[in-house]
């Protein structure tokens, strides 16, 4: 069966791992509050997507929404910590601003299998989804603990590290029910394993093109954006794969919340340091336009493939 791991991040200044992100992350106590509060924000948001996705199934596998249930019970005391230790830092709890991880993953969704009247394939479907993103979110939550752990240990960051360390444990257990569902479904026959691997394709570069746009504001993030478009595109059967592309590639192409992050971040560095925003920053961005990739929508050589 296939497995699927997070990508690192790639850009014009090499690829780096969650734990060098982090590493630098937690060196900046205005970039940690603002990583800080996308964990409160997207372990709040889950406990919604996870109800309207209890509602969609309608009874249908009552199992599943039991452990669905059990899942946001998790993901609502994640945000409770989350929001008590934001609070009693003192740092405000509001939506993050710039581009959303989760509302990209949403958009790039492609919802024809998650409401499909066929039960399994709707099992499959939702499932995947939700465990390639909480495999990002252990990668996240493990290195930020080891950059905390390799930091200074001041009462905030020691206090930071007790509230992710009580949240990582749950987390990985996520991922493992996660894969056990996915791994009991493709047992059910061939046809299943190829619905469980192809399901693993197609969202895990879903997930990774969310988690690019909210990292890449640099010239040509558009351009790197349809590129990954094309990318998720390509894991679609044959007949679905014009509609999705063209739904889409507006919105990828024209995206304002990536201007006004473009933006926010501009505002922020000129307040901070009119020096860095020269002699650092405006290279960073420029330097983006040399990272776009060739795009090719690929169509399947023979019947067969076209019908997996």
């Amino acid at each position: 069966m296939t497995v699927v791991y997070p990508r690192k991040l790639a850009s014009s200044f090499g690829t780096f791992s969650a734990r060098d992100v982090l590493t630098q992350v937690v060196r900046d106590a205005e970039i940690h509050y603002l990583t800080l509060n996308r964990y409160r924000y997207s372990e709040q948001r889950s406990c919604k997507d996870l109800t309207d996705l209890i509602e969609q199934l309608d009874g249908r596998a009552p199992e599943l929404i039991k452990d669905l249930s059990r899942h946001i019970s998790d993901e609502a005391r994640h945000a409770m910590w989350l929001t008590d230790l934001l609070v009693d830092l003192g740092v405000k709890v509001g939506t993050p601003p710039g581009s959303s991880y989760i509302d990209e993953f949403e958009r790039l969704l492609d919802r024809e299998n998650m409401s499909s009247e066929n039960l399994d394939d709707a099992v499959i479907s939702a499932i995947a989804a939700i465990n390639v993103t909480e495999k990002r979110g252990c990668e996240y939550f493990a290195a930020h603990i080891y950059a905390l752990k390799k930091s200074d240990p001041t009462p905030e960051h020691l206090k930071i590290r007790e509230t992710l360390e009580k949240i990582l444990p749950e987390e990985v257990g996520h991922v493992r029910w996660g894969n056990r569902w996915l791994a009991n479904l493709a047992r059910k026959s061939p046809a299943h394993a190829e619905k469980v691997n192809q399901a693993k394709r197609k969202y895990a570069a879903i997930e990774q093109a969310a988690f690019v746009s909210g990292m890449d504001i640099t010239l040509g993030a558009e351009l790197r954006r349809v590129s990954n478009l094309v990318d998720i595109t390509n894991t679609l059967p044959l007949w679905q794969r014009p509609q999705y592309l063209l739904e889409r590639l507006p919105q990828t192409l024209i995206s304002a919340d990536l201007q006004q992050t473009r933006l926010t971040a501009v505002q922020r560095i000129w307040d901070r340091d009119p020096q860095a925003l020269f002699e650092r920053f405006l290279p960073m961005v420029l330097k983006g336009l040399t990272e776009s990739k060739p795009m090719t929508v690929k169509a399947p050589m023979t019947a067969k493939a076209a019908l997996k």
